[in-house]
């Protein structure tokens, strides 16, 4: 059972419903702009990746070792998708024998980000062109995120040592980390995977999303009796404030649950945090990087947070019934923002010498990393919100 959320009334409900949407020609011209980066990046990063951040805006090469390295080759899936260009598949399977090597030699996995990983590299893979290997790995990798489960509080504990009071909690972020497991239910026909999946899903909509529909970045649990403790963050702004990254994780990460559930309730949890979110985006609707601050706060935006919602809007468009009255709110809202990325956020549009796609994103004001650079996940997502774009949302989904 998900317990019921206030949800805020849109307040620009009638101007979103009222946006003028992207043309396809507009979408061609910003994903061309986006292929040219990823052609020009590919040489340094195919038997490499790039890091999580940017320096200056361009990305420096590293090993397949960090939480971050399925985004890239999710976008080579992407690219090879829209150009039909066997170089970007290539590069991917290249990639994809790395992830294998990765989950064998159990290298960096510790942590409940196994989804991240291998579903924009592995399933994708496997979805795409049939490669067994990268079906494999990824079933590998959602055995090693399913033996994060804590039976006590029934969640997928994050990071650290398993069973660890100081580390017992889940974070927001893992709503898009559990469709691995769905995806390895499909294809395995095992339910435990799903069970698993439905298990976490229930326990974060009841503890980290608040009863306003803003959301905790983390919450703690009694590692002894599984009783739920309290809510913190680790990345937004304080432990009441609403860290943007977050809320966005879960704009998309409901519809994603959605999908394989069915689940009713998570309609209304979905409309209750897309509607914080959206209500607390400035003028120009590109989020900064904690919703509790505004254009005269001195603060920096996260772009990635806005790509990541525009996903979760765009997927759940398809859920939604054609006469709920915010259906073409959460359209036009998604039109909104991607016009917005496109112009002003865009390498393309606006940095001839960065190899990233998107700028301005953050990857922690706290410890002041990746301030106002490109970022992996917000170059992917923002590929997959023009793909879902020029495919008029028919855009078959690797998550």
């Amino acid at each position: 059972m998900i317990k019921s959320i206030a949800i805020e009334p849109l307040k620009k409900q009638e101007y979103y419903k009222n946006v003028t949407l992207l043309t396809k020609e507009e979408v061609k011209q910003a994903l061309d702009g986006a292929i040219q980066k990823i052609s020009d990046a590919l040489p340094m990063f195919t038997d490499k990746f790039p890091g999580p951040n940017s320096f200056g805006h361009v990305y420096e090469p590293i090993e397949n070792v960090d939480w971050t390295n399925g985004f890239w080759t999710g976008i080579l899936w992407l690219a090879y998708e829209y150009t039909g260009d066997e170089k970007y598949r290539k590069a991917a399977e290249i990639q994809v024998v790395s992830y294998t090597d990765r989950i064998d030699r159990k290298i960096e996995v510790d942590h409940h980000d196994m989804g991240f990983l291998y579903t924009p590299s592995c399933v994708a893979a496997y979805k795409l062109t049939g490669n067994e290997m990268g079906k494999d790995s990824a079933i590998k990798a959602a055995n090693q995120l399913a033996s994060r489960f804590q039976e006590k509080g029934q969640f997928l504990q994050a990071w650290g040592e398993l069973g660890a009071e100081e580390n017992y909690r889940l974070i927001i972020d893992c709503l898009l980390n559990i469709p691995l497991l769905y995806w390895a239910t499909e294809v395995t026909k095992d339910e435990k995977y799903s069970d698993l999946a439905t298990k976490h899903m229930v326990s974060s909509c009841n503890t980290v999303v608040r009863d306003d529909a803003s959301a905790y970045h983390t919450f703690y649990f009694d590692s002894k009796t599984g009783a739920p403790v309290k809510g913190v963050t680790r990345q937004g702004y304080s432990d009441t404030s609403s860290w943007a990254r977050g809320q966005a994780w879960g704009v998309y990460g409901l519809p994603l649950t959605y999908i394989y559930t069915k689940n009713p309730q998570l309609i209304d949890l979905y409309k209750g945090m897309t509607n914080y979110f959206l209500n607390r985006c400035p003028e120009d609707e590109v989020a900064y990087w904690d919703l509790i601050f505004g254009a005269n706060d001195g603060h920096v935006r996260d772009s990635s947070a806005s790509a990541i919602a525009v996903c979760g809007m765009l997927e759940m468009d398809k859920y939604l019934d054609a006469n709920d009255p915010l259906k073409k709110s959460y359209l036009g809202a998604s039109h909104a923002i991607m016009r917005e990325l496109i112009a002003n956020y865009s390498t393309a549009n606006n940095d001839p010498n960065s190899n990233g796609l998107l700028l301005e994103g953050v990857y922690s004001w706290h410890t002041k990393r990746g301030m106002e650079e490109c970022n992996t996940w917000g170059d992917y997502f923002y590929m997959e919100a023009l793909m879902r774009l020029y495919t008029d949302n028919e855009w078959e989904l690797y998550w």
